[in-house]
């Protein structure tokens, strides 16, 4: 009898038969390489944009603030994505 577990792992390799592949080597940097690169641009968004958040709700410009951390929000999810398919290139790729 199968565990909930491998019922659960065989439902998913039917649904993506890539899934369970393995990634090579030159895969594997490729991908530590795009990590850093990522979080990076991440940490560098949040430098630039965080002191200027604060300064606005220092200065009581919550409106100024709110729309400063909108686009930051907006950065970084188009950071994330661009990063995920940076990543699924990478793991298609022979």
């Amino acid at each position: 009898m199968k565990s909930a577990y491998e019922l659960a792992m065989e439902r998913l390799k039917k649904e993506d038969p890539g899934a369970g592949k393995k990634v090579s080597e030159g895969q594997k940097k490729k991908l530590a390489d795009i990590d850093s690169l990522y979080r990076s641009k991440i940490a560098e968004a949040e430098i630039l944009m965080k002191p200027k958040i604060l300064e606005a709700r220092r200065t009581g410009d919550d409106n100024g603030a709110a729309e400063l951390q909108r686009r930051l929000a907006e950065d970084l999810r188009k950071l994330n994505s661009q990063w995920e398919s940076e990543k699924e290139k990478i793991r298609k790729s022979k």
